[in-house]
């Protein structure tokens, strides 16, 4: 108590925890900014946005906005979109499907055209698949288990093992 007493007293606080999302999500904004995206969701929900069909041959690198004189009066921007070189005439012949799929997300006609850049994609790492559990493995343990009566408790419990002794 009397730390906390102190450290009122000298007018210093103690600082409190902040989720990671507040930190990063500054630091990201910025770069985005830089790439003309508005926020990072393009970027972040690509996937969401146009598809897995699509995704998995373009992805966005960057807005460019028209410069107007008139803030007011904003101009849609034109997306540039990364894409493997033999997906290219597929992804122009998608253009309009796409288009329409980034400003129905926005909720207003915030891109107006595409352009198109081959190169390869750079390639988020899947989540690797979840190891299996061998299930007899997990069926002997839970049956050595005699004095649990919960029959749910008991398999729950061998699977447990089971995963253990995989690793």
């Amino acid at each position: 108590m009397d730390k906390l007493s102190d450290n009122r007293r000298s007018g210093t606080r103690r600082s409190e925890p902040k989720p990671l999302a507040d930190l990063v999500g500054k630091c990201f904004a910025d770069a985005f900014a830089r790439q003309g995206f508005a926020s990072g969701d393009i970027v972040t929900h690509w996937d969401d946005i146009v598809g897995p069909e699509i995704a998995a041959h373009a992805e966005p690198m960057r807005m460019n906005w028209p410069r107007s004189p008139d803030p007011d009066d904003a101009q849609p921007a034109t997306l540039v979109l990364r894409v493997e070189g033999p997906a290219a005439i597929e992804i122009q012949h998608l253009s309009g499907v796409i288009i329409e799929r980034v400003n129905r997300y926005f909720g207003w006609q915030a891109v107006s055209g595409i352009a198109l850049r081959q190169a390869p994609l750079t390639r988020r790492a899947r989540k690797p698949e979840r190891p299996r559990i061998d299930e007899n493995l997990a069926a002997s343990l839970a049956a050595q288990m005699t004095g649990i009566g919960d029959d749910r408790l008991r398999a729950a419990l061998g699977r447990l093992g089971a995963a253990i002794k995989r690793t």
